[in-house]
């Protein structure tokens, strides 16, 4: 089957890498002027010229990057299928309609007041109690698009700074740790589900994803499983998504944000699950049988930001797995990612703590668990 992919960075590089065993063929459609996919037919189309062209070399259409064009998604979706819809994309884009999505589902969330003045974001900082956070309704990612106010007063300084006009403002939440979940669901609704991976962010940009969590109630992962789900069905969604959430002290979980597409933080199903995220996300939007989404053995993902790491180094290390995106190095770009992979949990962080050691500005991990009785 030949798949168009919207966008050409790593992700749609690793979906097209987790294809060619089924013998897909990937053409990738950029719309920034700067593709990084290195791989398959990629037409660079910034100004909407080349679409006919594209849907011409096209049997379905995905995509690895949501801040697209909504009316882009639309045109191709009325002539080829599109896995997620543009319905998915629209509500991924636009956090007031995430969030009244979660209310709907009741899918618990912080709590959140929508400004769209200088003045609203003091009046809601002070009726939320600071520290709060404040992010652009649309656009931001990866930290961008957004400001911590522990003060009222902070307000007409943050409202410069993020320079949107709608804000979403979120009380700060007493977490125990950030953790995700990610499921693929098939055209015909059928649904699988990943073991939830725990997250630690260094200036809003992911750093480590670990899966399974040893200490992780089964009743934590099935009320996860239960929330996506939800989200799944009322999308009719093919294809996977990942939603980010953070466990609190009791157990409960508070959504963050989801993403309609191949996630950084399910990168350690590539080799420690026994179908990567990537490989599902084929199967689903192409109508094939999911494939089994359990951990073949503890494994943690390493980001590598800014700059490599020496490949021998990294490599010399035991189960290591280097997936280089073939990207120059910049400050805060990701390059790469490590795959950590090990027979138990202690072994497992022992191995983080020597590859943190190895990637430059990659700070030393602290994960939830450390510490406690569990163990695998």
């Amino acid at each position: 089957m030949k798949i168009g992919v919207l966008g050409a960075g790593q992700l749609g590089r690793m979906l097209a890498l987790a294809g060619y065993p089924l013998a897909n063929r990937f053409t990738f459609l950029d719309t920034t002027g700067h593709p990084s996919a290195g791989i398959g037919n990629v037409m660079i189309d910034t100004d909407q010229r080349h679409l006919e062209s594209f849907l011409a070399n096209v049997d379905l259409v995905t995509y690895e990057f949501e801040h697209l064009p909504v009316p882009l998604v639309q045109a191709l979706e009325a002539e080829r299928p599109v896995y997620p819809s543009s319905e998915a994309i629209r509500i991924c884009q636009n956090r007031a309609e995430e969030k009244a999505l979660f209310d709907r589902l009741a899918i618990p969330t912080p709590a959140y007041r929508l400004v769209d003045s200088a003045e609203g974001l003091e009046a809601a900082a002070r009726e939320l109690g600071t520290p709060v956070v404040a992010k652009s309704v649309t656009e931001g990612y990866d930290g961008k698009g957004q400001a911590v106010l522990r003060d009222p007063a902070d307000a007409a300084d943050a409202w410069r700074s993020i320079n949107h006009p709608r804000l979403i403002v979120e009380s700060f939440v007493d977490f125990v740790r950030e953790v995700s979940i990610i499921a693929v669901r098939g055209r015909e609704g059928d649904v699988a589900f990943y073991p939830m991976a725990e997250n630690i962010h260094v200036d809003g940009i992911l750093r480590y994803s670990l899966a399974p969590m040893p200490d992780l109630d089964e009743a934590v992962q099935q009320r996860a499983d239960g929330y996506i789900r939800a989200l799944l069905d009322e999308l009719d969604y093919v294809g996977v998504l990942t939603l980010e959430l953070f466990q609190c002290a009791d157990g409960s979980l508070l959504a963050n944000e989801m993403a309609p597409r191949v996630h950084n933080s399910g990168h350690w199903t590539m080799d420690g699950a026994v179908t990567s995220q990537f490989e599902n996300h084929l199967r689903a939007i192409q109508g094939l049988p999911l494939g089994e989404t359990s951990a073949r053995a503890p494994t943690c993902m390493v980001n590598v930001i800014g700059r490599e790491p020496d490949p021998a180094a990294v490599l010399a290390i035991a189960n290591a797995h280097l997936h280089r995106y073939d990207k120059s190095e910049r400050a805060g770009r990701k390059l790469a990612h490590i795959n950590l992979v090990a027979d138990s949990h202690a072994e497992l962080l022992d191995k983080v703590r020597a590859c943190a050691a190895l990637v430059p500005d990659a700070p030393a991990p602290e994960f939830s668990f450390e510490g406690t009785s569990g163990e695998s």
